[in-house]
């Protein structure tokens, strides 16, 4: 039986629970802004990540018991809650890959080219694209080995890319970086790291980051968070901040 942790996911259902039965309908795009997913709480979702992430990083038990029973209390609760359908189907996703039911990952694609993970949803910078118009950012996550993102994550490592729609190529100087904090649920390595424009993908914009992390084999869970500058020919920069953003990714 997987070592997976029982402390870690109780918090997590615990956590995924309480926002199913409490978050409240916001108004997550201002306008104008480009087209969401209709229904999609962007802030409820990404209000869950840093609990998702922290109690991820707990401490190791053995899998079962008390902590199952949670997991499938967390699971009658969102099945129960107002939320839209698609937001529940994401925190479901969550906790299958948590406790492994599901195989341990999100459905990949043949192995015929690179194995890509989306991450669970789009995520939202203010005032990205001006001061009047929002950018969607959307994240993936690459097993290694794989030749994208450059130069290319090698095997027990993962490669990450996160790209702000609409904006332009990223400044030269990254103030506050967009940063990606992972942890590999069954060896319990963990970091936090800087996405850079390093592999330069995009160079032109929109604005497209990337950072490989040695996160060993395992099922690896990752948030992606933080601010971006980018800066136009000419123009002044733009620095704003995207919401949280939940991903899982298998490194086989």
């Amino acid at each position: 039986m997987l070592r997976t942790r029982g402390p870690r996911r109780t918090i997590t259902a615990l956590a995924i629970a309480a926002a199913a039965a409490l978050a409240a309908p916001t108004n997550a795009v201002a306008q104008p802004a480009p087209v969401l997913p209709e229904g999609l709480n962007i802030e409820a979702l990404a209000s869950l990540a840093p609990a998702i992430i922290g109690a991820a990083a707990g401490p190791s038990d053995i899998a079962g018991g008390p902590q199952a029973d949670l997991l499938a209390q967390a699971r009658t609760l969102l099945e129960s809650s107002n939320l839209p359908e698609s937001t529940k189907a994401t925190l479901a996703r969550v906790i299958t890959f948590l406790d492994g039911s599901g195989g341990g990952g999100p459905e990949l694609p043949p192995q015929t080219g690179p194995v890509i993970a989306q991450f669970l949803y789009p995520t939202l910078g203010k005032g990205c694209i001006s001061a009047t118009a929002d950018s969607v950012g959307t994240a993936l996550a690459v097993p290694g080995p794989a030749h994208l993102p450059p130069p290319g994550p090698k095997a027990g490592q993962a490669g990450f890319v996160f790209t702000a729609l609409g904006t332009k190529k990223p400044a030269a100087v990254q103030p506050t970086p967009l940063t990606v904090s992972w942890v590999n649920i069954d060896n319990q390595k963990s970091a936090t790291q800087n996405l850079t424009a390093e592999s330069k993908i995009n160079p032109d914009g929109p604005a497209t980051l990337s950072a490989i992390a040695d996160t060993g084999r395992g099922r690896v869970l990752a948030v992606i968070s933080g601010s971006l500058t980018t800066q136009a020919e000419g123009a002044a920069p733009i620095t704003c901040s995207f919401l949280p953003t939940v991903g899982m990714v298998v490194v086989p």
